[in-house]
This record gives C-alpha cells, sequence and structure tokens, in this order.
C-alpha cells in the first residue's frame, strides 16, 4: 500500500538491459529516475515461480533499500471462465506468482480474469469469483498474507473485466485490491475518458462501491491507446503521442483533486521516461 502517489515501469526498461543490469540493480536505477515503484512481468510464467527464491529476496532489499514499492503482473495463461481442467491450471498459475511476490515483498499480483467464452456473462463472473475465493483460502493455508490479488479492468470485449465487474469482484472476494488500466478503460468504451470529469465519475463509482480506502490506494496502470471500436485495445503508445488519448494530466488533476496516493504504472514503449513524466505532470498539478 502506497504511502502517497507512486510511479514506476511495468517491468525492466530497455535501456537498463543495454547496460547488462540485474534485477536486484533495478530499484536503484528507478530511484537515480526518481521513481519509486516496480511492476516485475511474470507474465509467461506456467503453474511454478519461474525464478529463484534468492533472486526475488534479493530484489526485496534492493527495493526496501531505494524505498520502490514492488508489484507482479500475472501470467497472461490463466482463465478463471474456462473448462474446469484450465481453472484449475489458472488456480495453480496464479498461486506461484502469488509465491514469488511473497519472497520480493510485491504487494499485489495484477492479473488478467479471462474469457467470456459462449457462456453468459453473469455465469462467467461468478465462476471468476468462485475461483477466486479457493486461491485466497490456498493463499491463507500457505501463508501468503501478506500479497493482495489484483484483477485488472480490461480492454477488449471478449474479456471479462469491465469496471462494474472488476468493482463487484473487488466487493465480493476478500484479499483484493483495485486495479484499474485507464488505458483499457478508454479504449473498451470507445475512447470515453476525454474530460477531467469523466475520470472523475469513474473514481466517484469506485469509492461508492468499495469504499475511500480502497480508491485512495488503487493500483493503477496508464498509456495512450489505440483502439478499435469493434473488439477494443489494440496497441500502447507513448504519452506525447498526441493522435491517441486518454492525456494523464486529467487522471493528475483528479489524484490531486481527491487526495489520492496510487501507484501509476507506466505501460508505453519508454517505460522509465514516460514514468517520469507522470510524475511530474502530477507534481505541477499540484502546485497549482
Amino acid at each position: 500500500m502506497a504511502d502517497r502517489p507512486r510511479f514506476g515501469p511495468a517491468g525492466v526498461p530497455p535501456f537498463f538491459r543495454i547496460i547488462g543490469a540485474q534485477l536486484s540493480d533495478v530499484p536503484g536505477l528507478l530511484r537515480d529516475e526518481g521513481l519509486d515503484a516496480f511492476e516485475y512481468q511474470a507474465v509467461r510464467w506456467g503453474q511454478k515461480p519461474q525464478m529463484k527464491q534468492q533472486d526475488a529476496e534479493n530484489l526485496r532489499v534492493e527495493a526496501e533499500r531505494n524505498d520502490v514499492l514492488l508489484s507482479l503482473h500475472g501470467s497472461y495463461f490463466i482463465n478463471f471462465c474456462g473448462e474446469k481442467e484450465v481453472v484449475e491450471a489458472s488456480k495453480r498459475r496464479l498461486i506461484a506468482c502469488a509465491t514469488a511476490a511473497q519472497w520480493m515483498g510485491a504487494y499485489v499480483v495484477v492479473f488478467h480474469v479471462g474469457f467470456y467464452g459462449h457462456g453468459e456473462k453473469n455465469e462467467a463472473l461468478k465462476n471468476c469469483m468462485e475461483a477466486l475465493n479457493d486461491i485466497v483460502e490456498t493463499m491463507n493455508t500457505l501463508g501468503i498474507r501478506n500479497v493482495k490479488l489484483g484483477p485488472e479492468t480490461m480492454g477488449r470485449h471478449f474479456q471479462l473485466g469491465t469496471l462494474d465487474e472488476i468493482l463487484t469482484i473487488c466487493e465480493e472476494v476478500e484479499q483484493t485490491q483495485l486495479v484499474i488500466d485507464w488505458s483499457h478503460l478508454h479504449a473498451r468504451s470507445g475512447g470515453v475518458l476525454r474530460n477531467v470529469e469523466d475520470f472523475r465519475e469513474v473514481v466517484v463509482k469506485a469509492e461508492e462501491k468499495l469504499g475511500t480506502e480502497a480508491v485512495q490506494n488503487m493500483h493503477c496502470h496508464f498509456s495512450k491507446i489505440e483502439f478499435t471500436y469493434k473488439t477494443g485495445e489494440r496497441r500502447h503508445h507513448i504519452l506525447d503521442d498526441a493522435k491517441y488519448g486518454p492525456n494523464f494530466r486529467m487522471l493528475a488533476e483528479v489524484i490531486a483533486e481527491f487526495n489520492l496516493r496510487p501507484v501509476v504504472i507506466c505501460e508505453t514503449p519508454i517505460l522509465d521516461f514516460d514514468a517520469v513524466k507522470m510524475r511530474n505532470i502530477l507534481l505541477e498539478v499540484t502546485k497549482k
């Protein structure tokens, strides 16, 4: 849980890799850039943690030393709306991610919930929540109590993950964390985030459903995004790309207005550079 608005990249920035940085070097390099959050990408993982526990613990030590708050993005190979064997495998993948998150001190595992398939959307949501309740029970049995599950708002129409669905999951399932991907919301709704009021409405709706604390501590993803009206999300773009929305300054206005302290993870192609840019925009807004 953040003590202030925090900014960081989704994954290791490309330049860090070019200079040969190790994973444990990342928090210090981010701190040198004025960033204080990092989302580790476990998006290709299977049903067991695909990193050494010692490497995760080394990352934790350096993150604490540099005051960088860690999160982890879970496997893309998750679908809690599918056949039984798919759901069971998805449970194991998410638990593997939660296990590694505990090793590294990440406070949340962000993940994509699944796909509607051919059934009713309400039935898909119900099945998803049943699976997540099972996972929380297993996590508690394993002693994984300091890691939250973060179902993410999704950008394509065939994915479970509307704002209402994510709010319902967070309301009904224990040990969950509100995760709003603003670019996904924008893409899925045909570009609805056009002004400050549009952002404000999302925050107000979430606060009415989950309470002030949940909204103040939301976990966010942000980028400019390209989309189609037929399918939704297409690809991410840099903040300076004027052709696409949404506009981070509008979100910054709402963060300042509601005194929020979100973790904002940048998903543009220039991860750390645009994370710094977002941080600076919020500083400008709060100094008005």
